[in-house]
């Protein structure tokens, strides 16, 4: 029995999905060569169960594939810029309108009640959690005229991080270009923010780490270097976080198709439910951790601008009276 040989070479797939493709390649390769344990020829397509986890130019719904308007790209400065609709950029749409609905139907449903009930009270717990636990922990006092955004930030996530874990769903935060994308905002909020606490010339001053000028060309690079990792890592985690649960998922499901046996079903049926519960708790968990982090980036800025202007405005007060 001859088995393909894989082979790595500089061609080889550099993104995620080009990865995906290509192991659902090797498998179906196996399988059409009888490589496959309990398998016969060309039962195994992986392909059906990795699109959960792939962007796509299609949506699957109980009536079928739709498929998305696409446009033809366009080119500025050199780059090829595709504007078409995918399958994450229409969860991220659903996530923005499920987030605006039900934020502005509990802020009015909480303005006439002077003390909130039922999922309004959910809410409120929520906020207040965030502000006393992240923000005024974080950033002080300063810290809560930040709060609008630490709580869109967390309830986008959250509400993108639950949409894949619904059937048909996609988790748009599964995307590294949708992580991105957030912590792109993230840092440009972690500097806003150090500006206007330290003034934009002991922000540029802070670069020099406070060293000999002799050691400037060592430090400066490196202080611009770390301005960066802080929000690499907030794209890597949130989307490694929630792309490796959907492939865990994918890969114990997929144990059914390679043995193809209904007793072998059962064991990776049970597991794929007790996965799915914890997604539930790793959804929530990341739209913490991630504005938790942020949070925190912040208020490095923002200590630094106190220290510099002789200021004590990190006492952790909150003015209760706002």
């Amino acid at each position: 029995m001859n088995i393909p040989a894989i082979q790595i070479s500089a061609d080889a797939p550099r993104t995620a999905a080009d990865s995906l493709h290509a192991l659902a390649d090797t498998a179906r390769a196996l399988a059409e060569h009888g490589a496959v344990p309990g398998g016969e020829k060309g039962t195994v397509d992986f392909t059906e169960l990795l699109h959960h986890v792939q962007d796509a130019k299609e949506l699957d719904s109980p009536f079928g594939i739709l498929h998305l308007p696409q446009f033809p790209p366009f080119h500025v400065a050199g780059l090829s810029i595709d504007m078409s609709i995918t399958k994450h950029v229409v969860f991220l749409w659903c996530a923005a309108l499920i987030l605006c609905v039900v934020a502005i139907a509990v802020a009015r449903k909480n303005s006439r009640r002077p003390v909130p009930t039922g999922f309004g009270n959910l809410f409120e717990m929520v906020v207040v959690f965030l502000r006393d636990e992240v923000a005024v922990p974080n950033m002080g006092s300063a810290g809560l005229k930040y709060m609008p955004y630490l709580l869109t930030t967390f309830f986008f996530i959250l509400v993108m991080n639950l949409l894949g874990l619904i059937p048909w769903g996609a988790s748009a935060t599964g995307n590294i270009n949708v992580t991105a994308g957030l912590a792109i905002i993230a840092f440009v909020m972690i500097q806003a923010s150090a500006i206007r606490a330290q003034g934009f010339g002991h922000y540029l001053a802070h670069l020099t780490g406070g060293v000999h000028w002799s050691l400037w060309p060592i430090m400066i690079p490196i202080e611009i270097l770390g301005l960066f990792t802080k929000p690499f890592a907030l794209c890597m985690r949130l989307f490694a976080n929630m792309l490796g649960g959907h492939i865990v998922i994918v890969s114990l499901l997929g144990l059914i198709f390679v043995f193809g046996s209904y007793f072998i079903a059962i064991g990776p049926v049970a597991f794929v439910v007790g996965i799915n519960f914890l997604e539930l708790f790793v959804a929530l968990l990341q739209a913490y951790i991630f504005v938790m982090l942020t949070s925190l980036f912040m208020g490095l800025g923002m200590q630094a601008g106190e220290s510099a202007h002789g200021g004590d405005g990190h006492d952790g007060s909150v003015d209760h009276s706002t």
